[in-house]
């Protein structure tokens, strides 16, 4: 059958850098490390083997620069590989202790298989998690597009240098890791406004995503692509299936049979026994090893019923079916209304797919088999494939706007973290003014070094996740801490420069712990030139 329809599949990987090299167990990198178990190696081996049986899965997926950089840190390669380690090492414990249980024990079992997935991938391509993305983009399976450098909420952004330098870096960044261009870029928090427009373009990017609000007024929705005055494509997301698979109160996630992510064996386990695998601190942390299912709304933690595997997959397949199905009364609506198929971007957190999400790689796969086995009349296209496919998509000024709550940058800027952006903004018109100074001066090594590293961590401080996690109060001293120390860091080197006094002692620990970015050049906060 023909299709009638096409899905966009978008999964924007992101994490901010966390690299501690001066501790063993540093809490923070857990984030990496989760993420890699329950999310980036399942998805990897969904889309390995897909392609394997000639199914091409079709998806695109946004890796953000500071994401790509800890996924080729060989420190934190080692940690991971460590992390790994341990977990199998308390699973073989957890399946002597579970004999007596078999509902228990088929989850331990299933972790198992997890955590050794995740070891046997790692080891077959050398704890480097870029290669086999790579691979799969060079054989036309994927298509693997970026975000800014550090993830700032671009509109946020006072300074047009800061802009220019945030795209800058990224593409550069994409550049040396996959070995091409970039097409397209990821708003970072699906963060517009109309400013951001000749900065894409200049820096090279054919296209880019938008809320769906930000289209309001468009004639066709959110069911067709755009551009804008300067040519650059837009993508809309389509909120009904974003809100299916997103929503942990009305969409699959919330299922009963689902695995609850909030209850954890490092808070429910005898403490003696947990206690080699929590960091030096011996604080309970959580583990990942997650026994229960959500049960039923309102349930209270501690009277979740045992996970069971084989119940959850099959609400995968319910899930699925019931996606395709309610994609295709979209489909059908829109032919028969226009008489023409539409396009429905669905836009995800790569992270909902595993970590939050436990059953999210399985659904994933489902749906793209479904689509196959059942001859349904939909394609997963990536965004170049449809933008080198269609007609000259109609010219729109779409309207401000980003995802989150409310949908207009509430999130990221209200009464309980704008206290952040004084030091944010100082540092940046700090490194603005002093890469004015030195851009076309004879600078020694050390000079230089200081300079770049100033560069970074001005970006750094303009990461969107402190500010997201200071609101909702996830991790919020920590994230306090980092934005503050990277926007001291830069002001401090910047004068250090200035001062001719630069420490060198000090400068070596911050390129270490701070290492994104090797070849970023100082220059890329510089003004445009006028004549």
């Amino acid at each position: 059958m023909s299709s009638r329809g096409s899905l966009m599949f978008l999964l924007h990987a992101h994490l901010p850098y966390v690299n501690h090299p001066e501790d063993s167990a540093f809490l923070e990198e857990n984030w990496f490390f989760e993420a890699v178990v329950e999310t980036y190696v399942p998805l990897i081996s969904v889309l390995e083997r897909l392609a394997a049986e000639g199914i091409r899965p079709g998806v695109t997926i946004s890796i953000s620069p500071t994401l790509g950089a800890m996924m080729e840190n060989e420190a934190l390669e080692d940690k991971l590989g460590l992390y790994v380690g341990s977990r199998l090492e308390l699973l073989e414990k957890e399946l002597e202790r579970a004999q007596n249980e078999p509902a228990l024990l088929k989850t331990v079992k299933l972790y198992q298989k997890l955590y050794g997935d995740a070891a046997g991938l790692l080891h077959k391509y050398s704890g480097d998690l870029i290669t086999p993305l790579k691979a799969l983009q060079h054989a036309g399976q994927i298509e693997i597009i970026i975000t800014s450098a550090t993830h700032a909420v671009l509109p946020l952004l006072t300074r047009p240098e800061a802009i220019r330098a945030q795209l800058a870096a990224a593409a550069e960044d994409y550049e040396d890791r996959f070995n091409r261009k970039p097409s397209g870029f990821w708003l970072p928090e699906c963060a517009y406004e109309p400013r951001l427009n000749s900065y894409l373009k200049l820096s090279g990017f054919n296209y880019t995503f938008t809320e769906s609000h930000a289209v309001d007024s468009a004639p066709n929705g959110v069911y067709s692509p755009y551009r804008t005055s300067n040519g650059v494509g837009l993508f809309a997301r389509d909120a009904a299936s974003s809100r299916e698979v997103w929503s942990s109160q009305t969409g699959y996630p919330g299922d009963p049979a689902y695995r609850e992510f909030y209850r954890d064996l490092g808070y429910d386990g005898d403490y003696e026994y947990l206690r080699p695998y929590f960091g030096q601190d011996g604080i309970r942390r959580p583990l990942g090893l997650k026994y229960h299912c959500i049960t039923g709304s309102g349930t209270d933690l501690s009277a979740k019923q045992y996970y069971d595997p084989d119940a959850a997959l099959a609400r995968v397949e319910a899930h699925a079916s019931d996606f395709l199905a309610k994609r295709l009364k979209q489909t059908e609506d829109h032919y028969a209304a226009r008489g023409s198929g539409p396009l429905i971007v669905s836009c995800y957190d790569a992270e909902l797919f595993g970590h939050w999400w436990f059953e999210g790689p399985a659904f994933l796969e489902a749906v793209i088999r479904k689509i196959r086995a059942e001859r349904l009349p939909l394609q997963f296209v990536t965004p170049s494939e449809y933008l080198n496919s269609c007609q000259e998509p109609q010219e729109i000024a779409p309207g401000i706007s980003s995802w989150g709550e409310n949908g207009y940058f509430d999130p990221w800027v209200n009464e309980s973290n704008d206290f952040i952006y004084p030091a944010v903004y100082a540092a940046t018109d700090k490194m603005i003014e002093t890469a004015n100074r030195f851009r076309n001066q004879d600078l020694s090594l050390l000079s230089a070094r200081a300079l770049n590293q100033a560069a970074r961590e001005t970006l750094l401080s303009q990461s969107s996740d402190w500010a997201f996690l200071i609101y909702i109060g996830s991790h919020a001293e920590y994230a306090k801490g980092r934005l503050e120390a990277h926007a001291a860091n830069a002001i401090r080197l910047l004068g250090e420069v200035i001062e001719k006094r630069v420490d060198e002692q000090a400068l070596a620990v911050l390129e270490k712990r701070n290492n994104v970015f090797p070849r970023l050049d100082f220059r890329v906060f510089s003004s445009t030139s006028k004549f």
